[in-house]
């Protein structure tokens, strides 16, 4: 078995709009090198002055030299025999495959991480980075951060960590089934084995432990295992695999509670990774007050903390259709709910106004008709549950929606369903709603129509 110990110089960190500047590649039977091969590379792209800093490569340096295409069919043949190894490997890959592709090549090889493979001979290092590791081991590393130098250094620690795996990790790593091959180089593999295949949330922490990304599943393990799957040369993706270092879950015992739960958490947690329902939400509520006059008024406002609302919308266009649909159905005055924008209804036709607004009805009358109206809302919003299958065989599952709005959701014992809504809510974790949960939970409520339970505020 041979092996191809690479390293790349790059003008950015990610393929998909950046060049190749220096390639080195090390061939190695696993004890000596054999073969070494070198080239500075044009990269199209201009080489900004950070990268410059950093490797010593500049713009002029590289502009006589040979693009990628020019060396593509060299390259893929000294490299597709090989096991591709790197320090990183998904990012190295990720060029070469990506400027191999552009030119017509597709290469398919087993890949190996030198700090996958370090994590495992030698474990409790507090880094991994290719100084620190090769400090630690005191293998030399001259001319860093630039191809030739790195890549030596790379091949002096690869075949350094062949000598003392003693348990054999290379050739496990090396499996077609390992998930070696594919993982981001600071998530353990030990970490995919345990995870479930049920139902749930997961997290993807970062160095730090704080949570970058949050997700949802109907099967946790094959959810994660599918964001690597695949290693795509944008910046996005190559951010994201470089920044996991742990994964975390919580089960469910649905797919709809995994939705509710996700969407909770994206709001509170608020992590980089995640790009939707990041959108700030401006919530607002239907409101009653009476005027200096006497007159119990209705209208929409920005949701207070204070003060208990009618009901609540995240779109203000929703609540205004819905005090029209009220105003039209009690014979309510449109000014007295601000929908009207002129002092008073006396351009509108009579019967949609009884004269509240300039007092010729009088404050009784029509304060009776807005308590009905109020009376009637309030019975009209539907209070349920959504019941299915729980974590354990003996528990029930439970969403609970009370007057229309989303109030939580929870697990009881499955002799436990005959119960108020005051003892229901005592076994429920209470839940900020938005208009997306309420969409996922009427949507299910119809799709599964045996699902669903109603309830009172009495005995159920």
């Amino acid at each position: 078995m041979l092996f191809a110990i690479v390293d790349i110089e790059t003008t950015g960190g990610y393929a998909a709009s950046n060049g190749i500047t220096e390639i080195a590649v090390f061939i190695s039977d696993g004890k000596n090198i054999l073969q070494e091969y070198h080239t500075l590379l044009n990269p199209v792209y201009p080489i900004p002055t950070f990268v410059e800093r950093l490797t010593g490569i500049t713009n002029e340096m590289v502009e006589t030299e040979r693009a990628f295409g020019a060396i593509a069919d060299e390259l893929y043949e000294l490299l597709s025999d090989k096991v591709f190894v790197a320090h990183n490997v998904n990012f190295d890959f990720s060029f070469i495959n990506h400027h191999l592709a552009r030119s017509g090549y597709h290469l398919s090889v087993k890949k190996l991480c030198t700090i996958r493979f370090a994590r495992k001979v030698v474990p409790g290092l507090r880094g991994y980075g290719l100084e620190k590791i090769c400090n630690h081991l005191e293998i030399p590393l001259n001319n860093r951060h630039r191809a030739t130098g790195d890549a030596a250094a790379t091949a002096q620690l690869f075949h350094w960590l062949i000598e003392n795996d003693s348990a054999n990790h290379l050739n496990q790593m090396l499996n077609q089934k390992s998930k070696d091959q594919f993982l981001p180089p600071n998530l353990a593999a030990m970490a995919m084995l345990n995870l479930p295949q049920t139902p749930g949330v997961y997290y993807f922490h970062n160095k730090t432990g704080k949570v970058i990304y949050v997700g949802k599943a109907r099967n946790i393990k094959k959810r994660v295992n599918s964001h690597f799957a695949n290693n795509k040369p944008n910046r996005q993706k190559q951010e994201f695999l470089k920044s996991i270092y742990k994964v975390t879950y919580k089960q469910t015992a649905t797919e709809l509670m995994a939705f509710i739960l996700e969407s909770t958490e994206i709001k509170k947690i608020w992590p980089e990774q995640n790009r939707s329902q990041k959108r700030p939400e401006q919530v607002y509520g239907l409101y009653h007050f009476e005027d200096a006059n006497g007159y119990i008024r209705l209208c929409i406002e920005k949701k207070k903390r204070t003060i208990p609302a009618l009901y609540t919308f995240n779109w203000l266009q929703e609540g205004y259709s819905l005090l029209r649909q009220m105003v039209k159905e009690f014979d309510l005055c449109p000014t007295m709910c601000f929908l009207n924008k002129v002092h008073a209804c006396t351009e509108l036709p009579q019967s949609i106004c009884k004269g509240a607004c300039e007092k010729r009805e009088c404050a009784g009358d029509y304060n009776e008709r807005v308590l009905k109206c109020m009376e009637h809302f309030k019975k009209e919003l539907p209070t349920f549950a959504i019941v299915e299958e729980g974590l354990e065989s003996e528990e029930k599952s439970l969403i609970l929606v009370e007057k229309g709005k989303f109030y939580g959701m929870g697990y009881l014992p499955g002799n436990r369903l005959k119960l108020n809504i005051a003892q229901i809510k005592t076994y429920l974790t209470q839940m900020a709603e938005n208009d997306y949960i309420r969409g996922l939970i009427y949507s299910h409520a119809e799709r599964y129509p045996f699902k669903k339970m109603e309830l009172q505020n009495e005995i159920v």
